[in-house]
């Protein structure tokens, strides 16, 4: 076996000669470098050419699935609005701005389902279940905002490893329930306790209005906290671990006591992924129908804060709770397009938290410099 001292290859050649590189082995004295040097060294030059060939169109399919992907989910999308509102165009076209700054649903949906074929109109009013909605949901909201990322600083950052991890369990598992079961304690738990808290005056002030039984705003906001609130813990919880942890050693560095150091540096680092729990929560909640239907109400009523406590009782009817009551008189064609207005309404709705959502946080980013 010949074995290589030494390959050298002159800085400057002349023009003939460029083409011979001396190439000194032991036993040989060869002249011609391309031919016979290449000769004691395999080709591989090619082969590792092809296989990259072949490796980069492999990595392509891949790519080409996740756009396909995502062109087919953007088009079901679209598609979906485009169904919806040609569903729900006759309300929008008869109604126009109206839909959504006047009342009168219920009498509108009884006047509709009991019109001639043909004859019935097609002008409604939202306002009511608009502010059903927005009035359950900012309550619901609000202390779940609080009460969950209150739970989530305690579990990140003050329990115990063992406790924490049992109390994340518990969590999901409280996410993990059916709306349903939620709407049913509350019928037998939360209904009954505002019902208890009323009396016979209250009854008697507002007997011309609506009948006070326990079912209202305040029954459907506390259902609905139940339901939002593990969403906002859960996704707090995984913004706080996102925090690298020598920002809290920094913090400890300089001498700040614990509580300062989750206030003014693990919550003002996770407040991106803070306002995004809150907002799928508010997605989730705006959206809810079975539970809320159970204790709303049901009556398209504007709560009226002057009231005091009874603006709590006062029945409501949010959009999407709305669309499993009146569903089953949806063979009439004026109701079934009212309805698909409450899913379009919701659809805005939801559409709209997403993109203020993304855009509160660009601007956060862009305060913080990232």
């Amino acid at each position: 076996m010949l074995k290589v001292i030494t390959f050298q290859k002159p800085d400057t050649l002349p023009s003939d000669k460029q083409n011979n590189t001396h190439v000194s082995v032991e036993g040989a004295d060869l002249k011609h470098a391309p031919s016979t040097a290449l000769s004691l060294f395999p080709r591989r030059r090619s082969h590792v050419r092809g296989y990259r060939g072949r490796a980069s169109v492999w990595d392509k399919i891949p790519e080409l699935v996740v756009k396909s992907a995502a062109a087919v989910s953007i088009l079901f999308i679209l598609s979906i609005f485009v169904f919806i509102t040609m569903k729900a165009w006759p309300v929008l076209k008869a109604s126009g701005v109206s839909l959504i700054t006047t009342n009168g649903f219920d009498q509108q949906v009884n006047d509709a389902f009991n019109s001639v074929a043909g004859q019935e109109s097609y002008r409604f009013g939202l306002l009511g279940l608009i502010a059903g909605t927005g009035f359950t949901l900012s309550f619901a909201l609000l202390f779940a905002a609080v009460l969950g990322v209150a739970s989530a600083v305690v579990i990140v950052e003050l329990l115990p490893t063992p406790l924490a991890i049992v109390c994340r369990a518990l969590i999901r598992l409280l996410a993990s329930i059916p709306s349903v079961i939620f709407g049913l304690l509350a019928v037998i738990a939360v209904v009954p306790f505002f019902a208890s808290l009323t009396n016979d005056a209250m009854q008697e002030r507002f007997v011309g209005q609506f009948q006070i039984t326990g079912d209202g705003l305040g029954a459907s906001a506390v259902v609905l906290l139940f339901m939002i609130a593990p969403t906002v813990v859960s996704l707090s919880i995984d913004a706080l671990e996102a925090v690298p942890q020598h920002f809290r050693e920094a913090g400890f560095a300089f001498g700040l006591s614990h509580f300062r150091v989750i206030r003014t540096i693990v919550l003002h680092n996770a407040r991106s992924g803070i306002i995004a729990s809150i907002v799928l929560a508010a997605g989730r909640g705006i959206g809810e129908s079975i539970a809320v239907a159970m204790v709303c109400g049901g009556l398209g009523i504007i709560p009226n804060p002057a009231h005091g406590f009874v603006a709590l009782v006062t029945p409501v009817l949010p959009l999407a709770p709305a669309i499993i009551n009146k569903a089953e008189a949806m063979n009439r064609p004026a109701i079934e397009a009212v309805l698909f207005a409450c899913a379009f309404v919701l659809l805005l709705s939801g559409s709209g938290l997403s993109l203020g959502a993304k855009l509160i946080e660009s601007r956060m980013n862009k305060a913080a410099g990232i």
